[in-house]
């Protein structure tokens, strides 16, 4: 299979994924899109890390690890590929920026392969997937990355290919990462294996992965809402 073929393929499958006749859905992509809209998730993050972290190094280790997720995915995206690369967002591409929707007039940035979206929020994702060790947790990080990368087919900034690497290389950048915070969180603490029913067995408290969900779910609840105010 040549590149023209899998270009073709991508073309076709972003046809199901992006826009509608909806001003609906155009506005709820848009809320849900923007970074500025999951700050109550990153607060509620970063209250979960603290609250389960003994010490100031191990709060450091936790923070660190996100972080480095986060400039590893963001950095690879953006600083290297995207320019070495050179692939048009659907958006800007000239031979179909005119056929396909845009919200709001949105086409980003020249170039889209990879999603920095779709890096960035699966490497988040799934490093605190393997931080915490809940199911109904992991069920909302994995969402939230979802969505978003929905959005960006939605809108016509990436392509399904873009998507497909950045969430490879998010997942990537994760597990890296989580190893690399494993060996030296045990280097400063003792392995403990939590066995009460309101921890997990990383122990983190159920109360507290609450209150991420439950922020989780207020986001998604406050998008809906704007969207329905914004028509």
């Amino acid at each position: 299979m040549n590149w023209t073929t899998l270009d073709s393929i991508d073309r076709t499958v972003l046809e199901v994924f992006n826009g509608s006749d909806s001003l609906f859905v155009d506005s709820l992509a848009q809320i849900l899109t923007s970074g500025y809209t999951w700050i109550p998730l990153y607060a509620a993050l970063f209250y979960l890390i603290v609250k389960n972290n003994e010490t100031m190094l191990q709060i450091a280790f936790a923070i660190g690890g996100a972080v480095t997720c986060v400039i590893l995915a963001d950095l690879m995206a953006d600083g290297i590929v995207k320019p070495l690369v050179g692939r048009w967002r659907p958006s800007n591409d000239p031979i179909i920026k005119y056929t396909i929707d845009i919200v709001n007039n949105t086409r980003g940035t020249d170039y889209g392969f990879f999603s920095a979206h779709a890096a960035n929020t699966m490497s988040i994702a799934l490093f605190f997937c393997l931080l915490v060790r809940n199911r109904i947790f992991a069920a909302c990080m994995i969402t939230w990355s979802v969505i978003s990368c929905w959005t960006r087919m939605y809108m016509g900034l990436h392509y399904p290919g873009d998507i497909i690497v950045g969430l490879a290389w998010g997942s990537a950048v994760a597990c890296g990462v989580y190893y690399i915070y494993r060996k030296l969180y045990y280097k400063v603490s003792p392995k403990i294996n939590y066995i009460s029913s309101q921890y997990t067995s990383t122990g983190y408290s159920l109360v507290d992965i609450d209150v991420v969900v439950c922020t989780f779910a207020f986001i998604m609840v406050f998008s809906i809402i704007g969207s329905i105010i914004y028509i």
